[in-house]
């Protein structure tokens, strides 16, 4: 018996003028997986002023170019632990519009 697998395709990820090739199942989990990277970086931050700049340069919306649909995402960002651990944490919701 034999499973068959879903191949990955091929996306760019468009916020602003920066264009992202990147690789994915869907267009929602290729976003989710960029915004993921841009937190950890965000986590990984130590300085305060360099953790209130990366989040304010946070994207706000995401659009994911396929081969023949192109759907767009809005993203709202949440502090989350705003006490000792100060830029520790933050999640984000996805939204198509």
């Amino acid at each position: 018996m034999e499973v068959s697998k879903i191949s990955k395709r091929h996306f760019v990820i468009e916020i602003g003028k920066e264009q992202i090739p990147v690789e994915g199942y869907e267009h929602k989990s290729a976003a989710i997986k960029y915004l993921m990277k841009r937190r950890r970086s965000l986590l990984s931050t130590k300085a305060p002023e360099k953790i209130e700049k990366l989040f304010e340069e946070l994207p706000k919306e995401v659009t994911i170019k396929g081969a023949q649909i192109i759907k767009t995402f809005k993203i709202t960002w949440e502090r989350v632990g705003k006490t000792e651990f100060e830029g520790s944490r933050y999640i984000f919701t996805i939204k198509e519009v």
